[in-house]
């Protein structure tokens, strides 16, 4: 009786086994020659992107203006303390602290120019009232010598000639010395009052750079203008302007207060996608931190020319997304997945991208009918790509490369002069577009160009008209 169970059992397991093996080589031969219709309908061309949300309008926490003053040549300053990002603030909130360190050296310094300013005030207003105050003593004997001459004239008159000849002369030359005194004297007025006008000048800059000086170092601690939350600025380079960062008289800002009422997604799109996308695009967006929530939005913007990315040789460009819904729980560098709707298409034929073989550049599909049909393509999303030629709604096609593909006759061949005149097209609008995008670099760098030698001319004649303390 055992003995026939364990046969009974043998041949079960044996059928068992054999079913198995060829439902798994009929599945093999169903998953090598999986086929699809061709499907008409709407269909999207998408291209996904990922950004960071950053309000669309935000006003900037700065440190004073003053440090763009010429007087005080201050260069740039270390932010000391700065408030986390994020802190909900009111108008006239503590936000940061500037270091004092450099900026007290210059102190120090101006305070030095001042007291050689009042020392020279003071020089001056001396040595003036010493000089006049001998030019008029010199005036008063002049005017003695020449009372003199007169007096010894008058008395002469009984004289020989030649002596009331020599003491005329004597007059002549003392109304003379006198004369000349008193011009001499008026000269010295004017050129009195010049010097102490150029040392008042002098005395009144250097006060004015000094209360400048203690103006701005107590704005040195940043209060919030307004109430709002505390972002931290970005830099040029992206990244975070926090403590130990520095600010310089070009660019003074601190933090800035964003309007959260208005949001952008900040992406850049690859070289390759850029030409399909413009301003005006349909876009789906979904926020990495609550994925159940989706909004949508529109391109504002598209850069004209491309930035290279960190590490690699590939070229993006920035694109701005405003968000249309408002939620109040979006918050600046919050991750977005964009979905960039790039063009819609009401009523086409598409087929999946599984389907479609590349030969020498040329596409084409295996039909279940045994041709191999050559087809031209359209605009394509993830998933999908659109048939422009070749093909007819409920077509079946192959997923995959069928066994003995030599087998399945070419069809299609004269859709090949269609596929090169849209590939030559292609390739004029990328040409024209690259053409485009190196005019627009030339002209900002022409315009940087200039901006730099405006600044640097400007800077040179600064320094020309406005001597340093202590010369």
């Amino acid at each position: 009786m055992k003995r026939g169970v364990i046969i009974t059992t043998a041949v079960i397991g044996t059928l068992v086994l054999a079913i198995i093996i060829y439902a798994l080589a009929g599945e093999k031969d169903n998953i090598a020659m999986l086929e699809v219709p061709v499907m008409r309908g709407k269909f999207e061309v998408l291209v996904p992107v990922t950004g960071e949300l950053q309000a669309e309008r935000s006003e900037q926490i700065t440190g004073p203006q003053e440090l763009r003053s010429r007087n005080l040549r201050i260069g740039n300053i270390r932010i000391q303390d700065l408030i986390p990002e994020g802190t909900v603030v009111d108008s006239g909130d503590y936000v940061a602290l500037l270091d004092r360190s450099e900026s007290d050296n210059a102190l120090k310094d101006i305070e030095d120019a001042l007291e050689r300013a009042e020392a020279q005030y003071n020089r001056t207003q001396l040595d003036t009232t010493i000089t006049l105050s001998n030019l008029r003593d010199e005036l008063i004997n002049l005017n003695y010598t020449v009372e003199e001459r007169r007096l010894t004239l008058e008395q002469s008159k009984f004289e020989p000639p030649a002596t009331i000849r020599q003491a005329e002369i004597n007059l002549d030359r003392a109304e003379r010395g006198l004369e000349q005194a008193k011009q001499n004297y008026q000269l010295r007025i004017q050129q009195s009052m010049e010097d102490m006008n150029e040392a008042a000048i002098n005395l009144a800059q250097q006060r004015r750079r000094y209360q400048e000086m203690l103006d701005v170092l107590e704005k040195f601690t940043i209060r919030a203008p307004k109430p709002g939350m505390v972002i931290y600025h970005r830099e040029w380079n992206g990244a975070r302007r926090t403590v130990g960062s520095t600010i310089s008289p070009w660019d003074l800002t601190v933090a800035t207060l964003p309007d959260l009422s208005s949001m952008l997604s900040r992406t850049y799109v690859n070289e390759i996608d850029v030409s399909k996308v413009k301003a005006g695009q349909d876009v789906r967006i979904g926020v990495d931190a609550f994925p159940e929530r989706q909004y949508s939005g529109r391109i504002i913007q598209v850069a004209n020319v491309g930035e290279q990315m960190p590490n690699t040789d590939a070229k993006v460009f920035e694109v701005q997304i405003r968000i249309n819904d408002h939620d109040a729980i979006l918050r600046p560098a919050m991750t977005t997945s964009n979905v960039i709707v790039t063009q819609t298409y009401e009523d086409v034929l598409f087929i999946p991208l599984e389907a479609i073989n590349v030969t020498d550049s040329i596409p084409y599909v295996y039909k279940r009918d045994g041709t191999k049909q050559i087809v031209v393509l359209g605009g394509a999303n993830d998933n999908h790509v659109i048939v422009e030629h070749g093909l007819a709604e409920n077509d079946r096609v192959y997923l995959t490369t069928p066994e003995n593909p030599d087998r399945f006759r070419l069809v299609g061949e004269d859709l090949i002069a269609l596929i090169e005149e849209k590939k030559a097209r292609e390739k004029a609008d990328e040409q024209a577009r690259r053409a485009e995008e190196e005019r627009v670099s030339r002209e900002r760098e022409e315009r940087m160009r200039q901006m730099r030698a405006g600044a640097g001319a400007g800077a040179d004649a600064g320094n020309m008209q406005t001597p340093r303390p202590g010369n």
